[in-house]
């Protein structure tokens, strides 16, 4: 059970040309100057042993960025401290925006995402990330998901 944002919501389209500028499956950087990676928010689902895990892009300060890439394919690199970031996708799910929410991005073993904890705020995705959701709280996001039109406002 995921979701996954391509790119940061701050990548256009026009910058894949650019030299300065790269988008993977899990680093992006943007014009030389903005760093980001790809991790997951991993929530339980009550009830059960599964997770819900939204795979989703942080920014990460250069020299945080330079650490995290230098070690990306170095066994061990879970030992590595967390890095602060600020979460840099939409999701529609979510009401107020999950953009900007502070962040700790924990490194896995070589192969795994890395896990994103968010600050321990009141921000309704932080409080789902601690205490969990229901499986109707996953359909209901999953319905957000395949229709995001919908105005987020409305309960």
């Amino acid at each position: 059970m995921n979701y996954t944002a391509e790119a940061p919501a701050v990548w256009d389209p026009a910058f894949a040309d650019a030299d300065d500028c790269l988008l993977s499956s899990d680093q992006c950087v943007i014009r030389a100057q903005h760093y980001f990676v790809k991790g997951l928010i991993e929530i339980p689902v009550i009830g059960s042993d599964e997770v819900f895990s939204w795979a989703v892009w942080v920014s990460l300060s250069r020299e945080n960025f330079s650490r995290a890439a230098d070690l990306w394919d170095t066994t061990g690199r879970e030992a590595e401290a967390p890095y602060f970031g600020w979460l840099t996708t939409d999701l529609s799910a979510y009401s107020p925006t999950t953009l900007n929410l502070k962040t700790h991005v924990h490194t896995r073993p070589v192969g795994e995402r890395p896990l994103v904890e968010l600050e321990p705020t009141d921000h309704p995705l932080a409080v789902e990330q601690r205490t969990g959701i229901t499986r109707d709280r996953v359909r209901e996001i999953a319905a957000a998901v395949l229709h995001p039109s919908r105005d987020r406002n409305q309960s």
